[in-house]
């Protein structure tokens, strides 16, 4: 007896530091991996139907028209519109999480921990633009397809991550977290691309309405309205505003994402105190039954002591990688395997910049860093690992297929998508590769 009562004692383990960055970063990681094996999943199937006597069948859905408002206030697209504006506005809006929690508290915090995945980052974006545009000169192609520069720019890192997957332990954290953090650079990049190249010439009072929406997000924050469907509604305003202005309707996800509040409406202490008060009062001979204010005040600390960022996260992130993704590819990724589109010469200038051009960036920016003293090599990575890295890089797929749909014309839309598809496979394989040779063949303590 006197054992048990000094175990009830024993204060409760502490989790360190490190663990509490790496927790929420495992889970990320863990749910891109699988996320990315039912993306190739929905990839196949599209190609697929796209090659078979169904193509006809699958393109007439997706052009299918879908009404949604009230009374004259009518948006009337099909549901191409629907899956690449709407839905994958929430994707940008984790992307807009994903990016503030690494600038508040992750690898993006601080100069040092930023320098490699920024610098690696902006080499993995300039390498395969230029190579993209040098290339595209040199083949003689028509002006049309010169808009596609910004194609062969982005990393997918769910692709990435599933390929990392497969060798288990073996790949060291500190490559997941390179890896992880120059995607979440390589989108800060994208969505300038978006943002500044691809979005037509903005409607003035439109925008306005859209700062005015921000506006009263800002005082809904500011006031303390905790109310989900007031943010929402606010969200939805936003927009139809941007997509109004112009500006294309993605980066309203991502500003949105970028103003979410990083910290907890309760402080940890404050919640510690609800609880102790709580559980004195309970434990009182006299309290006969548990009162309801008890309850939702317990429940209203525990959910408070979390952030808004951190919970929406939670939340959505699954979504995002099980649901509007998948749809994204079935979307966009049905497209006929032609010879003629193979050997396009956009199909080879964007297969060519991600398959040489990403990691002759990542690689060679990240390599000049260290040289020059900005940044270091993370613990327990060594140049043959980042070589494979860098080709992992080249794995556009998600963003490059979206920036596609905005950069070409039509008519060179599909032989775009096969340049992108044949990259990243290429890409994945010779960065897998790499790494077999690259990676240690067995891990003592795995981290």
């Amino acid at each position: 007896m006197a054992h048990k009562s000094q175990s009830r004692r024993r204060p409760p383990v502490r989790p360190a530091p490190i663990d509490r960055i790496k927790e929420p970063v495992r889970r990320f990681l863990a749910i891109e991996s699988a996320s990315g094996a039912v993306l190739i999943g929905c990839t196949l199937l599209a190609m697929a139907a796209a090659n078979s006597g169904a193509a006809h069948a699958v393109h007439a859905f997706w052009e299918t028209h879908v009404r949604v408002g009230v009374g004259e206030y009518v948006l009337d697209q099909p549901l191409h519109f629907w899956v690449n504006d709407a839905l994958m506005t929430l994707f940008f809006f984790v992307v807009g999480l994903e990016i503030k929690r690494e600038l508040v508290g992750g690898e993006l915090s601080t100069p040092q921990k930023a320098a490699l995945p920024v610098v690696a980052a902006l080499g993995g974006m300039l390498a395969p633009a230029g190579l993209y545009l040098a290339l595209h000169v040199a083949l003689g192609k028509s002006d049309a397809g010169a808009r596609g520069w910004g194609i062969p720019m982005a990393t997918d890192i769910a692709f990435v991550v599933g390929v990392l997957a497969v060798f288990g332990p073996r790949v060291p954290f500190g490559l997941k977290i390179f890896l992880l953090s120059l995607a979440i650079a390589d989108d800060i990049g994208a969505i300038l691309v978006i943002a500044v190249a691809y979005s037509g010439s903005p409607d003035g009072l439109a925008l306005l309405t859209a700062a005015a929406g921000f506006a009263a997000i800002f005082g809904m924050q500011r006031l303390g309205v905790r109310s989900v469907g007031l943010y929402v509604l606010a969200g939805a305003g936003i927009w139809l505003a941007v997509l109004k202005s112009g500006v294309h309707p993605t980066i309203a996800g991502v500003l949105l994402g970028l103003i979410t509040p990083s910290s907890a409406w309760v402080a940890r202490p404050t919640l510690t105190d609800t609880l102790t008060d709580t559980l004195a009062r309970l434990s009182d001979a006299k309290v006969a039954h548990i009162d309801g204010d008890d309850v939702r005040r317990v429940a209203f600390a525990a959910r408070e002591s979390v952030s808004p960022l951190e919970r929406l996260e939670r939340f959505l992130h699954p979504w995002i990688g099980f649901a509007v993704m998948p749809l994204f590819a079935l979307a966009n990724a049905a497209v006929e395997v032609r010879l003629e589109a193979v050997k396009d010469p956009i199909a080879l200038a964007i297969a060519v910049a991600l398959i040489v051009g990403k990691p002759v960036g990542i690689v060679g920016f990240s390599y000049a860093a260290v040289r020059m003293g900005i940044a270091q090599l993370p613990t327990g990575v060594n140049w043959k690992m980042l070589a494979g890295a860098g080709c992992l890089g080249g794995i556009g797929f998600t963003m490059s297929l979206f920036i596609a749909g905005l950069a070409l014309p039509f008519d060179l839309l599909d032989a775009g998508k096969i340049g992108i598809l044949i990259g990243s496979a290429a890409s994945a394989c010779i960065g897998s590769l790499l790494l077999v040779f690259g990676l240690p063949k067995s891990v003592a303590n795995p981290t």
